[in-house]
């Protein structure tokens, strides 16, 4: 494994995806965000893009625990029994979806990294907000879910529906959070499981996504510290402006190589 994987990048895009995951831990341990986001359109700039996704699979999993487990058990109980459909639907179609993400071309797969990673981005740049009456939530669930799923199986990341998705139910910024970190945990062993499935996560690229764990927490830890001395909201909107240049640069390589 560690043969395989000492051939898979030079050095120098190690350390350079090692920096990525370093930044990508700041933002996720300050804002609470965007962390597979920063990732995949990071490390698809310089790397196949497989072996980005397959690079962000174990940090995407184990930051949002972190997370998670900030809270008290009794409180992940509630927000599981509240929203299991839509935990179900996420988790299942990205078991679903993983399993051919292998077979995309590679311009297809920069395009279908590139256009949700902006996309996803300009709308909450935007502040775009959609309103779920109650006679029609179960209803959202099954169908904001699957596309979650959907995105997450290709991008490893289903953080933006799921958020525009609570804040259409007028959902409390500290349950959003407490729901958010269990939504993308148990989706992370979804995608764990849907990869080790598909090929994409194996003896090499486990090894660089383990190796990516440890900038990724001394990042978070970092994240947690400032984070309080930030103003969150202007730093959100200063991330998606980024994710928005390197979602329109996945773009960019998908038409034109």
């Amino acid at each position: 494994m560690i043969a395989d994987f000492l051939t898979l990048m030079p050095a120098w895009a190690f350390w350079t995806a090692c920096a990525v995951a370093l930044f990508a831990g700041v933002v996720k341990g300050a804002i609470g965000f965007a962390l597979p986001l920063i990732l995949v359109s990071g490390l698809s700039l310089f790397l196949d893009p497989l072996i980005a996704l397959g690079g962000l699979i174990l940090p995407a999993l184990f930051s949002n625990v972190i997370q998670v487990f900030r809270y008290p058990l009794s409180e992940m109980k509630s927000a599981v029994r509240e929203f299991w459909r839509f935990i179900v639907m996420v988790c299942v179609t990205i078991l679903i979806v993983t399993q051919f993400v292998a077979l995309l071309p590679e311009h297809a797969f920069y395009l279908v990294l590139g256009v949700p990673v902006m996309g996803l981005s300009l709308v909450q740049l935007f502040g775009w907000r959609m309103t779920i009456p109650p006679e029609r939530r179960r209803a959202a669930e099954w169908g904001i879910g699957g596309m979650a799923g959907f995105l997450g199986g290709i991008t490893g990341s289903w953080g933006p529906p799921t958020v525009l998705y609570l804040m259409a139910l007028n959902t409390s910024k500290a349950r959003q959070l407490l729901v958010q970190g269990v939504v993308y945990s148990l989706g992370g062993v979804s995608l764990v499981a849907g990869h080790l499935q598909s090929g994409v996560l194996n003896g090499s690229t486990s090894v660089f996504s383990a190796l990516l764990l440890v900038p990724t927490v001394l990042g978070m830890v970092v994240g947690f510290r400032i984070g309080d001395r930030l103003d969150a909201e202007r730093t959100r909107k200063i991330i998606l402006i980024v994710l928005v240049i390197a979602g329109a640069n996945l773009i960019r390589r998908g038409i034109f190589g």
